[in-house]
Parts: structure tokens; sequence; C-alpha cells
């Protein structure tokens, strides 16, 4: 056991925040924490590592575990480039690392018992090496800033001019690099796109120890975790799988427990009603009868009444009108800022009832494209044309059709004065507004409360074609799934963009994705997208060579495909090399610290000089390396 957890409580004044939280983690073992916003996730969090201290309840962690937690507003400042910052985790490493380098030189010409204790202490550092890993942390940070997106430009910038979304990868890098024994991520998938996402998930999968993680991403959570922990109602539920499956029981075993209950419930009634009526006999015979059955419901064990669910919206998209065949067509739009391109010639079609998911990197410009169908943007170049009886309705990510000054209730009454106040309120409380929270200001509202009144907002409007630019953010799983069943029911015609992987595996059918080259066209959702996408990126790499006449010139093509194949052969050879390299080197590490060779000065001499060669080696190695890559 890495960590046990036995009845945690923890309350804000009168607000009661966990209530006999108990779970166990097992070495190597990887769980998601999971439950509505507010739920006490991040607290309980704080309450493991310290940062906040539980009014009751015990905590369980070995004394010599090492505890990493990235929380989602961690970042890194100061003067080191990124580089520096990343190494910086392994000060102790290259510190051994230099301590053997000087032991290797003093041993040449050390003798007698001076050379014993510096091999002696040789073979420690060499040992410990081997504990940490430490011949590897090179390889190590390169896989690191290459997974989470860095380039080579930015690599040897300070930290203190990069972004907070970069600082904040940087802090996670780290985290990552120092390999604790127990992980805590709340929400590590902030700020990164798609592909290092993908890449997280590898790392996590083959990281060595334990984590805990909290993530709005369900199919990250699939893909990493394979015990979930529920937080609901302040209380702990373990299930032994990963997201997909914790659904599927947490929803069978709520029906049992749901049917179970009211059964009972009859039962107990129709018994009291028999008692009842045994006693208006007023019969010695009957009254002993209803004795004997109030001792038989006295004895009945009273079945648990499943505790209410936290609120939840109520969400139902419904056109009031349909629309065309033909609701949009993009023909050759291009776009550029400030004289830098965004993005030229791109055009695609959606027909009536498409639910349309719009993918790409970050930068290559997917909200202008929204913003110009929705005519707040003009493009330089091509046309954007609606369909008949086409009625939009748009959620803005950046949430601007809001007034922050108003307050809920004013919002929606200003955007459909026909609505009587009754019917304002009823419409705020299926987005979990009631009261006097449809009073508060839009300003004062967090992000995932802003984005429930757009959804209000658009869910009144009774549009036919849907256009959402990162719906699911800032919202809850039970919010993300009330989402993707309206959308899924919905009569009309949805184009949206996400990062939400889940997401789009459950309401798309059709995916395109915005590339430098344009348009790439993929039928289906998500992990169709993903089967099909590195043969179509290999094809498309594959682009014809054309001469000065316009004709294609086979042979500078040939020539250039034998060249991509060739540096592909080298950097797989290169990679190959780099690991023997490494290996042989830990190899002489092991000689030096054995007994026969440190105690033969000939040889001690002799296998140091092959090391250091091999060590020179491997330096080359890396830089052709790098050379090649780029």
């Amino acid at each position: 056991m890495i960590i046990g957890l036995n009845g945690i409580e923890k309350s804000f004044g009168t607000d009661v925040i966990l209530k006999n939280v108990t779970f166990t983690l097992e070495e190597k073992e990887k769980a998601a924490l999971i439950g509505v916003n507010g739920a006490g996730k991040s607290t309980l969090f704080k309450i493991i590592t310290g940062e906040m201290s539980a009014d009751s309840g015990e905590i369980f962690l070995p004394k010599t575990a090492k505890l990493g937690y990235f929380s989602q507003n961690l970042q890194i400042d100061g003067t080191k480039t990124v580089y520096d910052e990343l190494l910086s985790v392994f000060d102790e490493i290259i510190e051994i690392e230099e301590k053997m380098r000087e032991l290797e030189s003093e041993m040449s010409r050390l003798k007698g018992e001076e050379l014993e204790k510096a091999m002696q202490l040789y073979s420690e550092l060499s040992h410990k090496m081997e504990r940490e890993n430490g011949y590897e942390y090179q390889s190590r940070i390169r896989g690191v800033i290459k997974g989470l997106g860095f380039d080579e430009s930015t690599l040897f910038k300070p930290v203190n001019i990069l972004s907070g979304g970069q600082k904040t990868r940087i802090a996670l890098g780290k985290l990552l690099l120092s390999t604790p024994e127990l992980l805590l991520l709340d929400e590590p998938t902030n700020h990164l796109d798609i592909e290092s996402i993908q890449w997280l998930e590898d790392f996590l999968n083959g990281y060595p120890n334990s984590l805990i993680v909290i993530s709005h991403d369900r199919y990250f959570l699939n893909k990493v975790t394979r015990k979930t922990i529920e937080i609901e109602n302040g209380r702990s539920t373990v299930y032994f799988g990963n997201y997909t499956y914790y659904i599927n029981k947490k929803a069978a075993e709520r029906e049992i427990q749901q049917r179970h209950y009211i059964n009972q419930q009859k039962e107990i009634k129709h018994q009291q009603q028999v008692i009842e009526k045994l006693r208006s006999f007023n019969r010695e015979k009957s009254i002993k009868r209803a004795e004997s059955r109030e001792k038989q419901l006295e004895k009945m064990t009273p079945a648990e009444r499943p505790e209410n669910l936290p609120d939840k919206m109520r969400l139902v998209f419904k056109p009031s009108r349909e629309s065309g065949n033909d609701v949009l067509t993009v023909t050759e739009i291009s776009k550029s800022f400030d004289g830098k391109e965004i993005f030229r010639n791109i055009s695609f079609n959606i027909k009536k009832g498409e639910r349309i998911a719009l993918v790409g990197a970050n930068g290559t410009g997917k909200t202008t494209i929204l913003k110009i169908i929705m005519q707040r943007l003009a493009p330089d170049s091509g046309k954007v044309a609606v369909g008949s009886n086409v009625f939009i309705g748009y959620y803005d990510q950046e949430q601007e059709d809001l007034n922050i000054n108003k307050s809920i209730f004013d919002e929606i009454s200003d955007s459909y004065p026909e609505l009587t106040n009754l019917e304002i309120r009823n419409a705020l409380a299926a987005f979990v507004f009631t009261n006097e929270d449809v009073f508060k200001t839009i300003s004062s509202l967090s992000g995932g409360e802003k984005g429930r009144v757009m959804l209000a907002k658009i869910m009144l409007g009774n549009a036919n074609f849907l256009i959402l630019d990162e719906p699911t953010n800032n919202l809850d799983l039970n919010s993300k799934e009330i989402l993707e069943n309206a959308l899924d029911s919905y009569e009309g015609t949805v184009l949206y963009i996400s990062h939400d992987r889940y997401f789009i595996n459950s309401t798309a059918t059709r995916l395109l994705e915005l590339t430098p080259d344009g348009i790439k066209n993929y039928l289906g959702n998500y992990d169709f997208y993903i089967e099909h996408k590195e043969m179509q990126d290999i094809k498309a790499e594959e682009k014809p060579i054309l001469g000065s006449d316009g004709r294609l010139d086979w042979k500078k093509q040939k020539e250039e495909q034998a060249t991509k194949r060739k540096a592909e052969a080298k950097i797989k050879k290169l990679e190959t090399d780099i690991a023997d390299t490494e290996n042989k080197i830990s190899e002489y590490d092991n000689l030096l610290a054995s007994e026969d060779v440190y105690s033969d000065a000939a040889k001690t001499a002799e296998i140091f000089a092959q090391k250091t060669e091999l060590e020179e080696s491997l330096m080359e190695l890396y830089e052709q390396w790098d050379r090649i890559s780029e």
C-alpha cells in the first residue's frame, strides 16, 4: 500500500465538504478521483499533501515515499531557461556524476588503501545512479520537452517571458521527471493540445509508480486509470475499473438500490395496513397475529434510501423550424492577422442533421473560422453561404455575448422579452440556478456557471443550427454527459470545436481537421479519425514535385523520397546506438565497482579509458540525433 485514507472529514463553517472518505491505493496503482465541481476533490488533494488539515480521520503514507503534487494553477517563474529549469530536477544526479568523474581521475593515481576507499565510494555512487536511472536523464528531458510541445526555439528562452500556459507545462514536466512514488495530478491536461495529451497518456501508462488524477477528460481517464474513486455528497465510493466501467456500474447499482428501497417501502406499508386491520377486529387471536407481524417488521433490516444526486442541469435543444438540406457552404476562405497567414483556401459544406467536430492543433484558426461564419470577422478572400431557413445558435468560448454587468435573470429576460418571470425562472432552474442565485451578476460567476448561462440562452433560442466553441470547457462530468445526450436527441445540425475526445466520440458523425494544408475530412467519430489519420497523413506527405515547366519531376521526387527514407533509417539506427552505448557505459560502471577490477590498477585504468571514450561517443550520437531530427 502506498497510501491509505480512513474517515477523512472536512467542513468550512456549516458546509460539510468531506465525510468519512476512506480508500487505499496500492503501489503502481493508477486511480481517478471524480465528482461534480465543488465535491471536494482538490480539497482532498490538499489534505493529502498537508497543505490543509482534516477535521478528523487518518492518512497512512510511508515516510520514505516522495509525494508529487500538480495543481491547476501551478506555474514556474524565473530567469532560468526552459532546458535549465527541467535539468534542475537532476541536480543531485549531476552532482553524483561530477563526483564520479573526479573519482575516476583520482583513482588512476591512487594506490593501496586510498584506492580501495575511492573505489568503494565510486561503487556506492554508481549503484545510486542506477537506482535513480541517472544515466538516462538527458534522454528523459528530451522526451518530456518534445512531448509537452516545446520546440527547439523555446528551449533556451527564459521561463519568465513565457505565457502562463507554457509555465504550467514546464511545472508539469518537472514533476513528471522527478518520478515521485505517489503522483497527485489535478487537471493535468489543461493547457495541452490533443497531441500532448496523447503523449501524456503514454507517459503515465509507462509510469513506474502510483498516481491519483483529477480530470474532466473522460477519454484520458479511460486510457490511464484502472480504479475510480468517486466523491458524492461528501462520501467516497471505490470502483475497480476505469471511467466507463464506473458509469455503467454506478447506474446499475443505483437502479438496484432504488428498486430494493421502493419495494421494501411498499411491503412495510402493506404490513402496517394488515396490522391495523387485524387490530380493528379486537379479538385475542387477531391481536396476537398483529403483534407477530409487528415483531417481524422490527426484525426487518431497513434498506438504505439512495441519497439524492447533486442537482443537474436539464438540457433540451428543440428547433422551432426545419432548415433546408444545405445548411452551410464555405468556399476558399483565407485569413491573415498582421501579415501572418492563419489559413488559406478553406472549403467545406454541411448538410442538415450532421454533427461535425472541427479539430486541429492550437493556433490553426478553428475559432477564427467560426467567427467568420458568424460574420464577426471578415475573411480576406472566399465566401460563406448560410442555407435557407437556417437559424443559428452560437456558443462563444470567450463568452463575449454575456453582459457581465447584468444579473443572470436580466440577461435572459432582455434576450427573450416575450418570456414571463415564471418561464425564465423555470428555464434557469433547468440549469441549476434557483432562488436568489438568479440575481447573481454575470461578473461574479465561475467559468462553468457562465457556460451554463450561455447554454440556457441557446436552448431558449430554438435554433436549428448550433455552432459551439469549446462547449464542454468548465463543465463537470455530469453536465458534459447531459450536453452529449441533448445533442444526440437534437433534430437540427451541429458544428463545434472541442478538445474533449470523449465528447467528440459520443456526438460527432464527421470530423473536419484543420491543417496548414487545408481541411481533411473524416467520416465517423474520434476513434475512426485516430485509426485513419496516420495512414492519411503518410499519403499526404507524398506530394508530387513539379519541375520548372510545371510537369511532374519523377527523378527529383524519387530522390526526395530516398533521402527521407535514409534519414528515418539513420534516426532509428542512432536511437539503437544511443541505447546500446548507454547500456555499455552502465556495464563499465558495474565493472569498476567490482573487487576484481578496482583491486587491479591496470584493469581500472583500461576500463576508465574505454568508458571515457564511450561517453564522448554518446555525446556525438546525441548531437547527430538532434541534427537529423530537425
